[in-house]
């Protein structure tokens, strides 16, 4: 997913990460003087660690969402791949009420910090993540529990889901941005990726529009992947402005401090969930789609390789992006665990998915098995990362003051 925090200008001594009370990777003091690294630094109650536990949390259900849609879609099937696929699918529902519960008691037991959380200039850019969440829960739930259902009542349900979570991805799309705008003052050589996340879930509204429109009658299915379609426009449109911000920052200031680079992952993800979406979408259209019954233009099958076209063009940029994370993250990989480890999963999951419809648009075997090969190789990473992260909890290297996403580390 994706996720990132502001950084250290090139070549600034790491010891100006702590300069404002927050947390680096050597010699931190992040509360009451405790070296935040020290292993044998003290040790804290269940009660002081959930007061740091952050909205970043939900980039962990966010990607495990991710990985049982692209089990669901892999080209290669063999027996009881899709029940490791619902396993998986069912195992991360759980872990979305999980999360959802420790996050409710945070809030509970330090009231002040549910406003704190939006509020502030490093945590609330992962607000987002818990939308994104909902995304994937919604489509993997259309994939592994609707997929072959008829039934009226699950059918309306899937389209009060999509409508209500399109309304309030909007809302925090318009809504987060004007705060920031407003309230927060960023350099340009502080950008990083997660400054893309509040327009993240409105874009992943034709990513949605595409999975639940095929099953929805065509009253219904058209209006749907004409919002799809509008709501992934407006994505990748912010997205590319926050393109041209990346860029300028990377080459005013360099890459990001060594703890932060798999976060350039993230920007892997708009242009390739757009891929995805084009070609779903157009292949959610009926069959019948002419409105001048003259076969121009909006024919459906004209509109399906215009969507080929486009996906390929796209695929290209995310896998530049894709490439520079890689080269990065090879050059100076990072030391100590931070949920933005979790973007080396969800945003190359996306990227993976739209290898898949290409090359399924194509008929190539070869990118097919090249597109199995690659999500071999990210569930092994989601494993790596999965490991990590339940060993930084045992240790205590994250839910520690100074040590997460409620502080500033620059």
């Amino acid at each position: 997913m994706v996720i990132t925090t502001p950084v250290l200008e090139k070549n600034a001594p790491v010891a100006d990460a702590h300069a404002h009370g927050g947390h680096g990777e050597h010699g931190g003091h992040g509360h009451g003087g405790i070296d935040i690294n020290d292993p044998n630094r003290p040790k804290y109650g269940l009660k002081e660690r959930l007061h740091h536990f952050t909205w970043a949390w939900y980039v962990f259900p966010m990607s495990t969402g991710g990985l049982s849609l692209l089990i669901f879609a892999q080209p290669h099937q063999f027996p009881g791949l899709r029940g490791i696929g619902m396993f998986v699918y069912v195992l991360n529902l759980i872990i979305f009420s999980l999360v959802t519960i420790a996050m409710l008691s945070r809030f509970f037991l330090y009231p002040g910090d549910l406003k704190k959380s939006v509020t502030h200039e490093r945590e609330g850019f992962f607000l987002p993540t818990f939308f994104l969440t909902i995304a994937t829960v919604i489509t993997s739930t259309q994939r592994y529990a609707l997929q072959s259902s008829t039934d009226v009542t699950s059918t309306w349900a899937i389209q009060v889901a999509f409508w209500g979570y399109v309304f309030f991805a909007l809302m925090l799309a318009v809504g987060q941005y004007s705060f920031v705008f407003a309230a927060h003052s960023f350099g340009l050589h502080t950008m990083m990726p997660t400054w893309i996340l509040p327009i993240f879930p409105i874009m992943l509204s034709g990513t949605i529009a595409s999975v639940i429109a095929e099953t929805q009658p065509e009253i219904h299915a058209l209006p749907i992947l004409v919002a799809g379609l509008t709501c992934q426009g407006l994505g990748l449109s912010v997205a590319f402005m926050m393109y041209a911000h990346m860029v300028g920052r990377l080459m005013a200031a360099g890459l990001p401090h060594r703890e932060h680079r798999p976060g350039l992952f993230m920007c892997v993800g708009p242009p390739a969930f757009t891929a995805l979406a084009l070609i779903g979408m157009s292949h959610s259209l009926p069959q019948t789609i002419d409105i001048d019954k003259d076969g121009l233009f909006i024919d459906a099958g004209v509109l399906r390789t215009l969507s080929l076209v486009a996906a390929v063009f796209l695929w290209a940029l995310s896998l530049w992006w894709w490439g520079i994370g890689v080269v990065a993250v090879i050059l100076s990989p990072p030391v100590y665990f931070h949920l933005g480890w979790y973007a080396s999963v969800f945003p190359n999951t996306g990227f993976i998915l739209a290898t898949i419809s290409i090359s399924n648009e194509l008929g190539n075997e070869a990118v097919k098995w090249a597109a199995t090969g690659m999500s071999i190789v990210l569930v092994l990473v989601y494993c790596f990362v999965l490991f990590h992260h339940i060993r930084a909890v045992i240790v205590q290297d994250i839910m520690y003051p100074g040590r997460d996403e409620d502080v500033n580390d620059h």
